[in-house]
């Protein structure tokens, strides 16, 4: 089991398996080439790396996104073949309207326009919410499994 932590990203092939915890607003992004058995996650934190922030590449959508992709490249998997799957983004201050603590939001939707933007197709998605949730990917069979704080189990 490769552990993938917040604003980082890890590359795996069978039978290593990919997980990464504590996706509250955080968005866990699985891309895989199917053929190849090639897998990546990043567990991106922030929609966009502008106004001077500084961190990893994966600590954003718009520059992990990419950098996930040259890394499965470099692996062996071919960028044209890639699938996504996506989960995370919760609302985790539900009882707060204001623009500013709906990061979840807008890091699903800077998810999705990265992945647009490289032309990579969304398969499975479990997104929004106000609940956090654990994820797991095995290369070997395509499935994401996703845990939610409240026991809940889903597989994509």
């Amino acid at each position: 089991m490769i552990h993938v932590p917040i604003a980082h990203m890890a590359v795996a092939r069978p039978p290593a398996k990919l997980r990464t915890t504590g996706l509250g607003s955080c968005v866990g992004v699985v891309l895989y080439d199917p053929w190849a058995r090639i897998a990546g996650m990043a567990h991106i934190m922030l929609p966009q790396a502008s106004h001077g922030r500084e961190g990893p590449p994966a600590k954003f959508a718009d520059t992990g996104i990419p950098e996930l992709v040259r890394r499965i490249e470099e692996a062996g998997g071919v960028r044209r073949r890639l699938r996504a799957k996506i989960a995370g983004g919760a609302n985790m201050f539900p009882l707060l309207s204001n623009e500013f603590f709906r990061i979840g939001e807008k890091n699903v939707r800077a998810v999705r326009a990265a992945l647009q933007e490289l032309r990579i197709p969304v398969e499975a998605e479990d997104v929004g919410g106000t609940v956090g949730r654990t994820i797991e990917f095995d290369p070997e069979s395509g499935k994401l499994t996703v845990w939610t704080v409240r026991g809940e189990v889903a597989v994509f």
